[in-house]
């Protein structure tokens, strides 16, 4: 059986406006298998960086949509129908509601935006 995933999820908004954000140093400090930090607040909404391995579990989100793009590694997101690939430079936006699973099987870095009220776990 395998052992399951640890999540380290940040809330907290790292960089204030006008402050740069150096994804490589990020990536660089990062050791844990599935990490995820807000970058910045846009508005309403929030940019988040992930940078994962492994598999997150099967969640929705009943009131927020949520944008995936891949920078580094591949992305999978799984639905209830089909997986949608993700590799880097390529994006998607998962409909608020809809059942999803995203998995990395190999070490990937990601941006995401959403709420700022979203739960990253699930509703």
């Amino acid at each position: 059986m395998e052992t399951p995933v640890k999540y380290n999820i940040n809330l907290d908004v790292k960089y204030p406006h006008q402050e740069l954000i150096d994804i490589p140093s990020i990536i660089a400090a990062n050791k844990e298998k599935w990490f995820n930090q807000t970058l910045s607040q846009v508005n309403e909404s929030v940019v988040r960086i992930g940078i994962v391995e492994g598999e997150f579990h099967w969640h929705k989100h009943d009131n927020d949509d949520e944008f995936f793009f891949v920078l580094e590694g591949q992305l999978l997101i799984d639905l209830e129908d089909k997986t949608i690939e993700l590799n880097p430079m390529q994006g998607t936006t998962i409909t608020k509601g809809v059942m999803h699973r995203p998995r990395a099987p190999k070490k990937t870095v990601m941006l995401m935006v959403e709420t700022s009220s979203i739960a990253p776990t699930g509703d």
